[in-house]
């Protein structure tokens, strides 16, 4: 498989814009991403879900927002790390005792 290839920010937002643009004159929303796509040579795929991804940033899709996708991913982490801490505790106390 190849290498994952990751847009900019800058990118995305504008494609996702050309998108919305283009809604109008399309008949569906899938034909403008793949008008969009084929001119910013991206994956339709790819362009589609950074649009259903704006949708819900928005708040015109339910959905879970960027921010609080990263806000669960860094609850995620700190709990990870406390069970670690736990961990390693409670063997220092089984050694010590």
């Amino acid at each position: 498989m190849g290498k994952k290839m990751r847009y900019p920010a800058e990118v995305r937002d504008r494609a996702v814009g050309l998108v919305i643009e283009t809604l109008p004159s399309q008949e569906s929303e899938w034909s403008a991403v793949v008008s969009v796509a084929s001119k910013i040579v991206c994956a339709t795929a790819t362009l589609h879900a950074w649009l259903r991804r704006a949708q819900s940033d928005t708040g015109k899709r339910p959905g879970v927002t960027t921010a609080e996708r990263e806000r669960v991913k860094e609850l995620e982490r700190e709990n990870r790390e406390l069970k670690r801490a736990n961990e390693i505790l409670r063997m220092a106390a089984a050694f010590f005792s």
